[in-house]
């Protein structure tokens, strides 16, 4: 069994530094997006983290709630002011343990590739649809693959290098499979430390696909929170669909 079938693994490794400012984007923009496709309803997100979008969005009066696999990243979230008035569900996120109906859920920041099995995937929709209100709306955020990214099987690449260690990340790519295995390996003076990470990579109209057999239509799609058209050069999108 691999350490990515079990849904808490992200949130155990990167919890600790998950808010330390290393790239994350502001979610002032999807705060702004997300808040008015909620319709002033209830809405979910899947893997809520640390509340990096959620309670700014509900800090703009959006009733949110959660599920999130990590209790270590619920507990970053309850530290945050506001964070022990969230509900958040601990659970596998494909499973969507909560009961609806909601008007919106999200899974945003290419988060939906971090189930790194097909049908885990398509769980994730077709339990969503399950809990949303009809004509309820479920945004997704992800990147669009570029194959020049994966052009070999593998890739190692210099990370950083100070007078106290060296870190590399290397990478294993399936692309039958459209998967990745990324470790980032660490040496220092405390030994060597390593940090793997997964993902089930998709470009848009397989994610399109997937949420027609849970019963989705692709309502609107973006390049960005800023409403900027979905192009074929666009590098990430952002999708909104609808149920029934």
């Amino acid at each position: 069994m691999s350490v990515f079938d079990d849904p808490g693994h992200f949130g155990r490794l990167w919890a600790d530094t998950y808010d330390l400012p290393s790239g994350l984007p502001d979610p002032a923009l999807a705060v702004e997006f997300l808040a008015e496709k909620s319709g002033g309803g209830r809405v979910l997100e899947l893997a809520i983290g640390t509340g990096r979008v959620a309670l700014p969005l509900a800090a703009r009066g959006v009733t949110v709630e959660g599920v999130e696999a990590s209790p270590e990243m619920v507990a970053k979230l309850r530290a945050k002011p506001g964070g022990a008035d969230l509900p958040v569900a601990i659970g596998d996120m494909a499973d969507v343990p909560v009961n609806g109906p909601y008007a919106m859920a999200y899974l945003i920041f290419n988060t939906l590739f971090n189930l790194v099995r097909e049908q885990r995937q398509a769980d994730c929709f077709r339990n969503v649809a399950r809990v949303l209100a009809p004509g309820g709306a479920f945004v997704v955020e992800t990147y669009v693959p570029n194959a020049a990214d994966f052009d070999r099987d593998e890739q190692v690449q210099p990370y950083s290098i100070t007078e106290d260690s060296v870190r590399i990340r290397l990478h294993r790519y399936d692309r039958a499979a459209q998967t990745f295995l990324r470790q980032t390996v660490t040496f220092n003076n405390a030994g060597v430390h390593l940090h793997p990470f997964a993902m089930r990579y998709m470009w848009p109209e397989q994610i399109d696909e997937m949420a027609g057999r849970a019963g989705f239509h692709l309502a609107e799609r973006y390049a960005d929170w800023d409403r900027t058209p979905f192009g074929p050069d666009s590098t990430s999108h952002i999708s909104v669909y609808r149920l029934g």
